[in-house]
């Protein structure tokens, strides 16, 4: 029996917020591992960053290969290897294995994340260009904060969350076996393999406008899900375990919130709110520092986050709807990748820093002060560009009407 389409949009939705989850739920326990195993924070930004650059190896090996062999196959084997994954995750004996476990992650994640982003807008271009900003958001702020509350409130925490996603991971392979599949298969899947850097020369100038506000973002959540647990606690002078997960999730959560507000806007409209919004949001969070306030620290978080989801949203929205149908995955992918590894790399410096220079308080200044000129950037750029043609008419309109 075939899914019928609404079910098909709402299950692949809900794999990309259940990846998306089980990649946030560690944050909050990188100090369980980090005081079982007595690592530095230089090997906690390395194990997040594992997971952001197999992403980015994932998409660029494979990141257009539904558009050859369907959508239904590279979903089924990324689910059943996420189950695989959590499995390892459960079963962690040390950094090594945690790296492993965060990679394999990695992989299913970046193998799902175009299929499931073309598939979205395949079934149903309005609502899956907004789902596919949204969700990512939704799973982040979800799987922080289970992960943050399970951690501090129930037992086994290193094992639970986990098992539970293996569950959640299972029946969604079942379920993709029963789905329908939205696009021909087409010759070329083992030469869409070769790592390459393809975009559509119609997309670039929209590109150029859309990545330096991609950069600002993915920087800012880069920090939050490695470093910014242990700012957290040095601000709040306790040891809550909890604290670190909620303020991912008050990232993500209101990033969310602001797409689903925005989304009727222009593209235009989103990246200039979402630039300025992360600016004023991290300005506030440096703030915090100074003050040693957890309330002035959310107050930033909570703008900040608002930032982070127009600017991707408006990201997404200024350059995918130009692509043709065949190429959606491909370019979806190279988003993705400029996200993934302004994530992973800028988050793994900072650790370096934070081990190496002034500290966590220190570090945690810079990055702000290099996320708000990267936002800057992308501000300037915005204002002092105006596309023509078809790239004008996606950049200045609002969304289509959903139906």
């Amino acid at each position: 029996m075939r899914l019928s389409k609404p079910a098909a949009f709402i299950l692949q939705g809900s794999i990309t917020l259940f990846f998306l989850a089980s990649s946030s739920a560690p944050t909050p326990l990188y100090a369980v591992y980090q005081a079982a195993w007595g690592f530095s924070p230089i090997t906690v930004t390395v194990v997040f960053a594992s997971y952001a650059l197999a992403v980015l190896v994932a998409l660029l090996v494979g990141g257009a290969l539904s558009d050859h062999v369907g959508r239904r196959p590279v979903l089924f084997a990324a689910t059943v290897l996420q189950a695989i994954t959590m499995v390892v995750f459960a079963t962690a004996g040390g950094v090594g294995a945690l790296i492993i476990a965060r990679v394999l992650q990695g992989l299913a994640t970046g193998a799902a994340a175009a299929a499931v982003g073309a598939g979205l807008l395949d079934l149903d271009r309005a609502r899956g260009t907004v789902a596919n900003a949204v969700v990512p958001m939704l799973g982040t702020a979800t799987g922080s904060l289970a992960g943050g509350l399970l951690v501090q409130y129930l037992p086994a925490p290193t094992q639970l969350i986990y098992l539970v996603f293996a569950a959640i991971f299972v029946a969604q392979a079942l379920a993709v076996t029963h789905m329908p599949e939205t696009v021909t298969p087409r010759p070329g899947a083992l030469a869409s393999l070769r790592p390459r850097f393809r975009l559509p020369p119609a997309l670039r100038p929209q590109l150029l406008v859309a990545a330096p506000a991609l950069f600002a973002a993915w920087a800012l959540a880069g920090f939050y899900g490695s470093l910014g647990p242990a700012l957290l606690r040095r601000l709040a002078g306790g040891s809550s375990l909890a604290i670190g997960g909620i303020a991912l999730f008050v990232l993500a959560a209101s990033g969310a919130l602001s797409v689903l507000v925005l989304h009727r806007r222009s593209a235009r409209t989103m990246l200039t709110f979402g630039t300025l919004a992360l600016v004023a949001g991290v300005a506030i969070t440096l703030l915090a520092t100074t003050a040693a306030s957890i309330a002035v620290f959310f107050a930033g978080a909570v703008i900040a986050g608002a930032g982070f989801g127009a600017a991707f949203q408006g990201a997404i929205r200024s350059v995918l709807p130009l692509a043709r149908p065949h190429e959606r995955a491909g370019v979806l992918s190279l988003l993705y990748v400029i996200a993934y590894l302004s994530m992973g790399l800028p988050a793994v410096l900072g650790g370096i820093r934070a081990v190496h220079g002034g500290g966590i308080v220190t570090t945690a200044r810079e990055y702000g002060v290099a996320v708000m000129a990267l936002a800057a950037m992308a501000l300037v750029g915005l204002l002092i560009r105006r596309p023509t043609g078809a790239a004008a008419l996606t950049l200045e309109s609002p969304a289509p009407a959903k139906g």
